[in-house]
């Protein structure tokens, strides 16, 4: 049976909820929706609705989206991680549908790709060092991955603590939490998205876990490049406190 994955507790049922829609996503949940890799999530329940990332492809992003009831025209703002296809190539199709949106991307993106962006009638802003994007809604801040490439996280601050979501976390998923945790000064109560441990050996993935089980990160929803054989060992370690993070998956945290 398909459900929602409810993250606040049922004292805080009757309350304003913060809902992370997986939107776009190679790991399987919800029957009905297309898988594609990549990754997308969308936010809603904040001042703005937010969409981070965009998947590989904009028509199976909108096709989900509206399967899944959620309404593209309403997105305020789209926040891309980093410049891989599968986190950027639904822009464009998603742009034709709603350019009324400001795009936060990472300040190492070409030049040609933010004149696209404005050319499709969306306003662009950079992203260099952690900062706040929207209310309550911040960034890390780019970060060194392979190649040259940086990405940014999406930190969203919430009553009950800090919700982390990685598209790829390519610069080690750890760090990242770390630097979200470090920049506002407060726990992470969810770290969920692409963990990037795909192919890690059992001591690598282990050794993850332990750094963020230290950094007090309560619940997990690892997906897309995570790996099945990390998901595994996530739920293992974090046990009733593991939340599916797959395509479909729906998490609230009480606003």
């Amino acid at each position: 049976m398909t459900q929602s994955i409810i993250a606040a507790d049922a004292a805080g049922a009757a309350e304003a909820k913060i809902r992370f829609h997986v939107v776009f996503n190679n790991l399987p949940y919800k029957a009905g929706l297309r898988t594609s890799w990549g990754f997308a999530c969308l936010i809603e329940g904040l001042d703005k609705t937010v969409l981070f990332d965009t998947g590989g492809n904009g028509d199976i992003l909108l096709a989900n989206m509206q399967r899944l009831g959620l309404d593209a025209e309403a997105v305020d703002a789209v926040v891309l991680s980093h410049i891989h296809d599968d986190h950027v190539g639904g822009l464009d199709t998603f742009l034709a549908h709603n350019p009324d949106v400001t795009v936060y991307l990472p300040e190492s993106f070409p030049v040609s790709f933010q004149r696209e962006v404005m050319r499709l009638g969306a306003a662009v802003e950079t992203v260099s060092g952690p900062r706040r994007l929207l209310d309550n809604i911040y960034s890390t801040g780019e970060m060194q991955m392979s190649h040259g490439i940086e990405e940014q996280a999406l930190i969203v601050d919430s009553p009950r603590g800090l919700v982390v979501i990685t598209g790829c976390a390519h610069p080690n998923v750890a760090d990242m939490a770390e630097q979200a945790r470090t920049y506002l000064g407060k726990n992470i109560y969810l770290l969920m998205g692409g963990f990037h441990l795909g192919g890690s050996s059992d001591a690598e993935i282990h050794a993850i876990i332990k750094r963020l089980k230290a950094l007090g990160v309560r619940k997990v929803a690892p997906s897309h490049c995570t790996g099945d054989n990390a998901i595994e060992l996530f739920r293992k370690a974090w046990q009733d406190d593991f939340m599916e993070g797959g395509l479909g998956a729906v998490i609230e945290v009480t606003r």
